[in-house]
């Protein structure tokens, strides 16, 4: 039991006999951090570089570098630093990394930094921690009069994809992604590029757009801007990156047609004129008269309605009576006929000759409407 504080005494001593280290951060907590074990060393010596926040699995290039400051990056580039004695260094699974860095003089007078910058990965980063070389000259550093020069370092690429929307006439959208790198003596802090669309032979159209941060002089940075076309836009198109002037870079788009836009006006073109001819004829059958109906054509009603004002009448045979005298009301007697086409009148199966009359007279039979009927007539005699 008497271990177990006599361990603690010891730890706690052990923790405060570690000497405190000098580290110093080159950039926001939320980004890439450089930090050195010691903030001077002489030439010969060593310190012990640190970062975290770095992309995993990154091969980084570390360098003491002169006439820089963390805040301004390193002036005049690489031609600025010690390049012969720098070391790399690949970063682990958390962004992180640590590595033994040979203490040289470089190439200008301080102050100095160690600078640490990418080699490999996708987007390319920086960052700087102060650091002084010991008996080496010490310079102030010019005063930012100095102007910035962008140049493009990669080739330009459009991220991005169309979705539905697109298909049916939305504007087509891309992500301008580029690597610039500053030549001039100035750092370039908010640049405003011009984002240009052309389409075939016509001159681009041209489309302000600021990009936020700054850009140190002899530093890079991945430039991303949003690029938009019009509407229903299709065909060839070729986007232009300009930058003070001049054109830094172009890339060509090819975009594709709005199917969809076409596909709903072949459908308009059939759907409507057939809407309308229905409603067309539902007026036209609404106003029109309907005693014409027998006149006009078209369509089974009016087919039902012209046989309905054709129907045929139905003659009937009225026969006279015997001994009724000409003129006392007694109806003419009416030969019967048909109306149907197919017949001649002589040969019409409904008209009555003449020795049927007379059979039917003789016999006193009345034909009307074509059913016999019997007649019982008085005659004077005997019975």
């Amino acid at each position: 039991m008497r271990r177990i504080p006599a361990l603690v005494a010891a730890l706690a001593i052990a923790l405060l006999s570690v000497p405190a280290t000098t580290a110093t951060t080159a950039s926001a907590a939320d980004g890439p951090t450089v930090k050195v074990s010691e903030a001077q060393a002489g030439t010969g010596g060593s310190v012990v570089v640190t970062g975290t926040g770095w992309q995993p699995k990154t091969l980084l290039m570390m360098l003491i570098c002169g006439r820089s400051e963390p805040g301004r990056g390193v002036i005049g580039g690489t031609n600025s630093c010690a390049n012969a004695d720098g070391r790399a260094v690949t970063t682990d699974a958390n962004g992180g990394f640590s590595k033994v860095l040979p203490v040289v003089e470089p190439p200008v007078p301080c102050p100095c930094v160690v600078h640490v910058v990418t080699v490999t990965g996708s987007s390319p980063a920086s960052g700087d921690a102060a650091f002084q070389v010991a008996g080496h000259p010490v310079e102030p550093l010019p005063a930012e009069v100095g102007t910035g020069r962008l140049s493009v370092l990669t080739d330009p690429r459009l991220d991005g994809s169309s979705g539905l929307l697109t298909w049916f006439g939305a504007p087509p959208s891309r992500t301008l992604a580029v690597t610039v790198g500053n030549l001039g003596t100035g750092a370039v802090k908010d640049p405003v590029f011009h984002i240009g669309t052309s389409h075939g032979v016509f001159a681009p159209q041209w489309d302000e757009q600021q990009w936020r941060g700054t850009i140190p002089p002899g530093g890079k940075a991945r430039v991303e801007l949003p690029v938009t076309l019009a509407s229903g836009a299709h065909g060839d198109y070729t986007v232009s990156l300009k930058y003070g002037g001049k054109v830094l870079a172009e890339q060509p788009w090819g975009v594709g047609r709005p199917w969809g836009v076409t596909l709903f006006w072949v459908l308009a073109g059939v759907v409507v004129p057939a809407a309308l001819f229905r409603v067309g004829m539902a007026v036209v059958d609404r106003v029109r008269p309907r005693g014409a109906a027998g006149a006009g054509g078209g369509g089974g009603r009016a087919s039902a309605r012209r046989g309905t004002a054709l129907r045929r009448p139905e003659l009937t045979l009225r026969m006279p009576r015997l001994g009724a005298r000409k003129g006392q009301g007694q109806p003419e007697p009416v030969t019967a006929s048909s109306t149907l086409p197919w017949f001649t009148p002589e040969a019409d199966p409904g008209a009555v000759t003449g020795a049927g009359a007379d059979v039917g007279i003789g016999e006193g039979i009345d034909t009307g409407a074509g059913t016999a009927t019997t007649n019982t007539t008085k005659t004077k005699g005997n019975t």
